[in-house]
C-alpha cells in the first residue's frame, strides 16, 4: 500500500505543482492545505505517514506544527520545504525530529529521493543545503585565525609543503608546523594530516577574498 501523504504551502503553483508531481508518479496524496492551520488540521484527523509542508504559512509555521505533533505523539513525519538557508532554522528542525529540509529550487528533482529515504527511516537533508551550512559555519571559525594562520590554511589548500610555505612566509618549518596546530585547534579539526587540506579545499572560494 502506498505511504498516505498530506502536503501544504500557501503559494497556489508551488502546491499544485507539488500536488501535480504527486500523483504522477502514483503517491497516494490525501489532501492539500493552503495555509499552516488546515495542515495541522489535516495532519490531526489523518495522521498519515509523512507530511510535506512549507516553511513559511499563515497562522502556523511547518515549525509549529511539527513541533505540535511532537507533543501530541503523532508518527507523523515531517518534511519540510523552503527557499531558506538558515542555519538557525536547520538546527531547530533537527532538533524537533524533523525527517526531511527540502529546497524549494530543486524540491521536483530531489522530493522522491527524499520520501523515500524518510518512509525508510533516514532523514534526508538538501545537499545544497548541508554544504551551504556547513561553508558558512566554516566562515565563521575562519574568523578566529590570524592573518599568518590564514596565509598558512591557503597555501595548505594549494598543495604546498611545511618547507614550502615555511620559505614563502619567510619562517621556519617548525613555526608552520605550529601554526598548523593552533588552526586545528581552533577549528576542531582532527589531527590527521588530510584535515586541514579538506577544509582548506572546502572554504576555498572564501580564502580567496581573504
Amino acid at each position: 500500500m502506498e505511504p498516505s501523504i498530506i502536503i501544504a504551502d500557501d503559494h497556489p503553483l508551488v502546491l499544485k505543482g507539488l500536488h501535480d508531481f504527486l500523483v504522477e508518479h502514483n503517491y497516494n496524496v490525501l489532501a492539500s492545505a493552503k495555509n499552516g492551520k488546515e495542515a495541522l488540521a489535516l495532519i490531526m484527523a489523518h495522521q498519515p505517514d509523512l507530511a510535506i509542508l512549507d516553511i513559511k504559512m499563515p497562522f502556523f509555521t511547518g515549525l509549529q506544527i511539527a513541533e505540535k505533533c511532537k507533543d501530541a505523539e503523532i508518527k507523523t513525519k515531517i518534511v519540510l520545504i523552503t527557499f531558506e538557508k538558515d542555519e538557525a532554522i536547520y538546527n531547530t528542525a533537527k532538533s524537533l525530529g524533523i525527517f526531511g529540509y527540502v529546497l524549494k529550487e530543486f524540491a521536483l528533482d530531489e522530493i522522491e529521493n527524499c520520501i523515500h529515504s524518510v518512509l525508510n527511516n533516514t532523514p534526508y537533508f538538501s545537499p545544497e543545503l548541508v554544504e551551504y551550512i556547513e561553508v558558512d559555519s566554516a566562515k565563521e571559525k575562519i574568523k578566529s585565525l590570524t592573518k599568518t594562520e590564514i596565509k598558512v590554511l591557503k597555501l595548505i589548500g594549494e598543495t604546498k609543503t611545511a618547507q614550502e610555505i615555511a620559505k614563502e612566509l619567510f619562517i621556519s618549518a617548525r613555526t608552520v608546523e605550529k601554526h598548523k596546530s593552533n588552526i586545528r585547534q581552533k577549528l576542531a579539526l582532527d589531527s590527521n594530516s588530510a584535515s586541514l587540506y579538506l577544509f582548506a579545499q572546502e572554504v576555498s572560494n572564501y580564502l580567496k577574498n581573504t
